[in-house]
Formats: C-alpha cells, structure tokens, sequence
C-alpha cells in the first residue's frame, strides 16, 4: 500500500490547489456597483414622459396664468404689467360678485346631495337581488354620457313646450319656467350636476362599503339596533374618510361648473346674465378676438384661491371630527 507523498499530506505544501483568482472586472460586486450606478437615471427615463406632459398641459399654463393675472394682456396684444389692477377691478365689478354668488350656491346645493344620496344609492344596489346588476349599469349610465347630451336632453325636457310643462299643463298644473326664471334655472342645472354625478359617487361608495366588516352589524344587530340606527352608528362612522372624499372632490367639481349652467342658460348666463358662474365669466371675458387674457387670468387666480380654500375646509373639518 503506497503512503501519502509529502505533498499529498501537506495541505499547505507548496503544490497545494490554490483558489482561482477572480478577476477584478468580474463578480457580483462589479455587477452590483454597476446596477448601483444605473439606479438614479433610471427612474427619471421612465418618468420624463408624464413629466412631460405634465409640465405643458399643467404647469406651464397655471403659471402662464399667474403671470398674465398682473398684466393687461389681450388676446391678439402683448400685455404689459400692471400690478394688482386686474384684481382691483374685480372688487368693483358687479358681474364678478354675480358668478362668485352663483357658483357659492352651487356648491351648497350640489355638496349635500351628492355626498348623501349615492350613499343611500350605493346601499341600495350592494344587496343580492335578482337583476340588481341591471339597476347598477342604469345607475351609472348618467356618468358616461356626454354632459353636452345630457343637457341637450334636459334642455328639451325644460323647455317651455318641453315634456314636464306639456304634463304640467294636462293635469292643470300650468307652465312652470324651469328656464327663464333666474333661481329655477340654477337650481335645475344643479339638479343635473347632481343627476349626472349619483353614479360616479354610488362606485365610490359601493368600494368603500365593501370593507366595512360585517361582523359589525351583526354585533349592533344583536344589540337590538335597527337598520336606522345600524346606519348612523356602523356605516358612517366607517366611511366617514370617503364621505370626505366625495365631500372634496364635489365641492370642487361644483364651484368650478361651466357646461350644465352654459347648456341650460345660454352663453349670455340666463336672464340678464344673473346665472353666470366664474368659469362661464372667465370664458366670456378671456375669449375672442379682443378678449381680456389678463382680466380673465386674474378671475381664474382667485377660482384656484377658493377650490383651494374649499379642500383645506373640509381636511380641517375632517380633522377636528378625528380630534
């Protein structure tokens, strides 16, 4: 039987098998530290698109907006700085009272309805019923249609010889001027605001309801709760956070109203321009050959300032509620 060479029984002999030498260019780490370097212009790649897009459809025109709001600029005339003269004007002109009356109405009559009655819809259409998936498409059919058509269809609904008033005058009732009288007028282009938007809120709504646990109405159930007490004591204290929500985003939604109010009462804003909204003054004013650019700019800073000051009233309530 042969016995081991020296070598052989030495591991640290000098013909012992040495490692094999990476090479400095190669290995994980390398690979790492290049992966490393790639990692901050990376994401920019991807995000230089919708920056992009951003930046020239947002950004751009709100503070080309700004900057025209201190100027006397006109459509076809460079303007020239002018300081807070646009906004001085504003205090003293009646027509921009009007609209910032008109679109405050608004959102008090819109917010309420639309924050209360797609959740009593939403109720509504969430139960297991036989052709209930036929309800909900109904239901949601307002949102998807375009609101030209939508209030095309009211317009002729409303109309002097248009259907309510033809069934009005058959009953005996007599025509009723949802279109020329000032406050009617209003409060149908608000019924419309709030007609078109049941559909949008019920999907939120139905979302978020989706998440209340059950285990909780079957608790105050048992309590000897009823489906009254169920609902102010379980469902919205659950859902107060979209309730909030819908809160916010209709306010917004309502203050900055243009077409219901521009189908239903015509470019000139109703009789004697007394249903103009902000928007529809801005699109009056900043629009045509000779439109004051600047003027309008300086309506639509302080359209920004409000829906602005709206969102922070309603994060505010919702904090104090949580305190």
């Amino acid at each position: 039987m042969n016995s081991p060479t020296a070598a052989q029984a030495d591991p640290s002999g000098p013909l012992a098998a040495a490692p094999a030498a990476r090479s400095p260019r190669s290995g994980p780490h390398r690979a790492g530290r290049r992966i490393r370097r790639q990692l901050p212009t990376s994401p920019w790649l991807f995000a230089a698109p919708g920056l992009l897009v951003v930046g020239v459809f947002s950004l751009y025109p709100f503070v080309s907006t700004v900057v025209n709001s201190f100027t006397d600029r006109r459509t076809l005339v460079p303007g020239h700085y002018v300081g807070l003269a646009n906004f001085r004007e504003l205090w003293h002109d009646d027509m921009f009272w009007t609209g910032l009356r008109n679109s405050t109405l608004y959102v008090l009559g819109v917010v309420p309805a639309l924050v209360v009655l797609p959740l009593l819809l939403a109720m509504l259409v969430q139960r297991h019923i036989p052709g209930i998936a036929f309800f909900r498409a109904a239901f949601y059919t307002p949102v998807v249609a375009s609101i030209v058509v939508v209030g095309l269809i009211w317009v002729w609904m409303l109309d002097d010889r248009g259907l309510i008033n033809s069934v009005l005058e058959a009953v005996g009732v007599g025509k009723v001027g949802f279109l020329s009288d000032q406050w009617l007028l209003l409060c149908s282009a608000m019924a419309v605001t709030v007609w078109k938007g049941l559909g949008y809120y019920m999907i939120i709504y139905l979302a978020a309801l989706a998440n209340v646990p059950r285990e909780l109405h079957e608790a105050a159930a048992v309590d000897g709760a009823g489906a009254i007490r169920r609902f102010f004591t379980v469902t919205v204290p659950a859902l107060r956070s979209t309730m909030v929500l819908v809160a916010a985003l209709s306010s917004v939604s309502a203050f900055k109203v243009f077409s219901e109010v521009y189908l239903m009462a015509g470019p000139s804003g109703g009789p004697a321009g007394e249903d103009t909204t902000l928007v529809m003054l801005v699109q009056r004013v900043g629009t045509g050959l000779t439109g004051r650019v600047g003027y309008a700019s300086a309506i639509s800073v302080v359209v920004f300032a409000v829906t602005v000051a709206l969102m922070l009233l309603v994060l505010r309530a919702d904090r104090r509620e949580d305190a």
